[in-house]
């Protein structure tokens, strides 16, 4: 480290999630210096410029400088190799999520850090949530009793750009990969089987990439307890993400807020004043903080990894099993996808 209670750390990646990283980056203790770079040098520069820290013209150049640790916020298909050559150099690695674009990327990188002591963390924000660590808090404790449903959703106000689609992996890899894994972290459970179906009823470019807007998953646990997942790309009422815990004593519920866009019609039901959360970076911009904090505490050997390559993987397994699912029509066991 640049010294004692201050560290150097380099962001590869300057769109709308590493400008963002950037900002809260360069405000929290212990950071002296952010040094940015993206493949568009002038994107870069003007984040840079924005947000008062460094530019440098290209990731080699960020390699080149000092630092204590890398945040990688760049295309999925480049995550594996600045993953493994950041670990190669030493430098712990904080990586928005996917580790690859597919299974066998995502083992090549695990096979790579085998032998590696460097630490990797991977984004999945959800699990730094106020409201998702109270209920794995709760479902430990024992105080719901048994676990028999649990339901999850992410239902996005608007689509993302078309042209953004026919590269995103499809809605289970890209979007219901978050539920797959806090199901795992908030349960302590694995995930045996899954059944999935999708629907079309925006956009033609999703069907034209092969994708759906809408999705609902079936998953059994280990265990027995029955999970269900709605995934959305239309829900025009706001950013809607929930989970429901239910159990034989008592149910936990994350998501369910002043600002949660949901309408009840009954008649003695005052509407809430506020309004809904317009996309995910408004609704876990704490869980976003907190989750980079702890990266620095990883950094400085603190801490080990809350979400390592391998927790990826997992996630990984029950999103490519829902989508064989969803195109043979059929449940389909994780073990299977594992092979």
């Amino acid at each position: 480290m640049t010294s004692a209670h201050t560290v150097t750390l380099g962001l590869a990646g300057t769109g709308r999630i590493g400008t963002s990283h950037a900002e809260t980056l360069k405000h929290l203790p212990g950071v002296e210096t952010v040094i940015v770079a993206d493949a568009d040098a002038e994107r870069a520069h003007a984040a840079a410029t924005k947000l008062g820290v460094q530019a440098v013209p290209d990731i080699d150049t960020l390699f080149a400088a000092p630092l204590d640790g890398l945040i990688i916020a760049t295309a999925t298909d480049s995550h594996p190799e600045l993953i493994t050559r950041a670990v190669d150099q030493g430098i712990p690695v904080f990586c928005e999520k996917p580790v690859a674009t597919d299974i066998q990327g995502t083992r090549a990188v695990i096979a790579h850090l085998e032998n590696s002591t460097v630490p990797v963390q991977i984004g999945f924000q959800r699990r730094f949530d106020a409201g998702y660590r109270a209920a794995r808090d709760a479902i430990a404790s024992g105080s719901l009793g048994w676990l028999h449903t649990l339901r999850a959703t992410t239902l996005d106000p608007t689509p993302p750009p078309a042209e953004y689609i026919p590269h995103s992996g499809g809605i289970f890899r890209d979007c219901g990969v978050h539920d797959f894994d806090i199901i795992r972290w908030v349960t302590g459970r694995e995930v045996v089987e899954v059944y999935a179906t999708g629907a079309n009823r925006g956009g033609q470019f999703f069907a034209d990439a092969g994708d759906v807007d809408t999705a609902a998953v079936l998953l059994r646990l280990d265990d027995g307890a029955l999970a269900t997942v709605s995934l959305g790309r239309y829900n025009g009422a706001g950013y809607d993400v929930r989970l429901e815990a239910l159990g034989s004593l008592g149910n936990a519920v994350v998501g369910l807020d002043d600002r949660s866009p949901l309408t009840s019609v009954e008649p003695d039901y005052a509407p809430s004043p506020y309004p809904a959360y317009p996309s995910f970076m408004e609704r876990f911009r704490r869980a976003y903080t907190d989750e980079l904090a702890a990266f620095l505490s990883v950094v400085s050997g603190e801490l080990a990894s809350p979400c390592t390559p391998a927790d990826a993987l997992e996630a990984f397994y029950i999103a490519e099993a829902c989508e064989l699912s969803r195109h043979e029509n059929r449940p389909v066991a994780v073990a299977g996808v594992r092979r």
